[in-house]
């Protein structure tokens, strides 16, 4: 049995869930989603807890059995307190500005990108720094997928490690010519 699926899904107060037939809604303070759920699962709901059940056995819903009670968890917590993924811009002149729904970015090339923001997501720049720039949203994968969009703009590079990456994330920086020139002599 999956080990992450069988665990049970407690549903805080103020939010509600709601089955109906193999969709399921969840609503909260921030917002409102809906997933549909997979052939191989059923959720079953038990006052403030909510619980991922297999309806097959087989190795397909082994695998989904995890992956449901996972997305049903994020659902939860997005609707909740929400998500956010936050990137850094690091370079000479490189720069973004958001303008309502599109993130305006200064990255070096010879004209500025403008970035459209789907709904439901939003772009905030820091006040001390402006080179850091956070996401937020209710929906965690689309929260993902616009940052990973975004960073892929102008990914970072190794040797001087300018583009945009997350606050997280470790770029290794490779010797330049001038290093590998010492070392053969």
């Amino acid at each position: 049995m999956s080990r992450i699926g069988a665990k049970t899904i407690a549903i805080p107060q103020g939010i509600t869930v709601e089955v109906k037939s193999s969709v399921v809604h969840v609503k909260g303070p921030k917002g409102e989603l809906t997933y549909t759920l997979l052939p191989e699962v059923s959720v079953e709901i038990e006052g403030s807890t909510m619980r991922v059940k297999r309806v097959m056995d087989n190795g397909d819903a082994k695998a989904r059995h995890g992956l449901a009670r996972s997305l049903l968890v994020n659902m939860i917590k997005g609707v909740e307190a929400g998500h956010e993924r936050k990137l850094e811009i690091v370079g000479v002149g490189y720069k973004a500005m958001p303008k309502g729904k599109v993130l305006n970015l200064s990255l070096g090339f010879s004209h500025p990108v403008d970035f459209a923001l789907p709904a439901g997501i939003e772009v905030i720049q820091d006040e001390k720094n402006k080179n850091l720039l956070t996401i937020k949203g209710i929906d965690k994968q689309l929260v993902g997928q616009v940052a990973a969009n975004i960073r892929s703009l102008r990914p970072p590079e190794p040797y001087k490690g300018k583009g945009i990456r997350y606050t997280d994330e470790i770029v290794r920086r490779k010797p330049g010519k001038a290093a590998a020139a010492k070392g053969a002599a």
